[in-house]
């Protein structure tokens, strides 16, 4: 190896320092985002007293492992997650295909009006659920749906503006040639997207369906509005019952319930992961 090769200007030496830059900040960045996942599994592990202990004791003197078998025999831990997954499915699954629907309206149709429809769909992913809430509450109860799922249905049957916008930026980018070949067959539109586009949209499928799944999963407003205690879901059940009979929260029990919670999501983008980063980057290009 000569001295030339292992200057600080030789590009082999260059390559080398940014990768080390880059796995630096790679590594800080997760540490960053894994440390309060980090803080929730040690605040389940410790005694009532080192929670309120000063200075904060950052490890566990005497890990109690039995914190995690009190939180799930405290609560119907299996029950409410039951009504978690029945809610989360039902409702990832409708807005997935609704959004791939709508989103194939609008990358492949044309009609009067279609960009501004499509400006006021990207606009109301600005709108804070907040404010829905309260209207949307009223719809239902003059319907009579309080208490039951059919809110879920039907919010997961009128798509989602974010995943109508990932399905569209994909289906945009697919060759005309693939439905005009399908046309010249006797497919129509519906044909084309059920038989054609949508099976080569896997990638965003299974994004979608993460993202819909995650966000009913770890909802915690609407099922605490529209649902009573027998049908609510898990993320009511661990922030509202982890209480003692003073009403003040088990802070070590909520941790450990938290994590038990969290696990189901982190499985399922596990398995996903591949999809999932892959219609992510493929949904932006066009």
């Amino acid at each position: 190896m000569t001295a030339t090769s292992l200057s600080p200007k030789s590009p082999r030496v260059r390559v080398r320092v940014n990768r080390l830059v880059l796995y630096t900040v790679l590594v800080a960045v997760t540490g960053l985002f894994l440390g309060p996942f980090g803080w929730l599994i040690l605040t389940g592990l410790k005694a009532p007293a080192e929670l309120a202990a000063a200075p904060v004791h950052w490890l566990p003197a005497h890990i109690q492992w039995h914190n995690f078998a009190d939180a799930y025999k405290l609560i119907d831990f299996l029950g409410y997650a039951r009504n978690s997954l029945i809610i989360s499915t039902i409702y990832a699954t409708l807005v997935t295909l609704s959004s791939a629907w709508v989103g194939f309206g609008f990358a492949r149709l044309t009609a009067p009006g279609r960009k501004t429809l499509f400006g006021i769909l990207l606009g109301s992913m600005m709108l804070p659920q907040m404010i829905t809430l309260l209207p949307t509450y009223l719809i239902f109860a003059k319907l009579g749906m309080v208490d039951t799922y059919w809110p879920w249905v039907l919010w997961g049957l009128a798509s989602a503006p974010y995943l109508v916008f990932l399905f569209r930026q994909f289906f945009a980018g697919l060759p005309r040639e693939l439905e005009e070949a399908a046309i010249v067959d006797g497919c129509g539109y519906a044909g084309i997207f059920w038989r054609i586009f949508l099976p080569q949209s896997w990638p965003v499928l299974s994004a979608g369906f993460v993202i819909a799944f995650t966000w009913t999963w770890g909802d915690y407003i609407a099922p605490q509005l529209l649902l009573s205690t027998d049908r609510s879901t898990l993320a009511v059940a661990v922030m509202t019952t982890y209480v003692s009979s003073a009403g003040t929260p088990i802070t070590n029990l909520q941790a450990a319930g938290s994590v038990m919670y969290v696990v189901p999501i982190l499985l399922i983008f596990l398995v996903a992961q591949r999809g999932f980063v892959s219609g992510m980057s493929t949904s932006g290009l066009k």
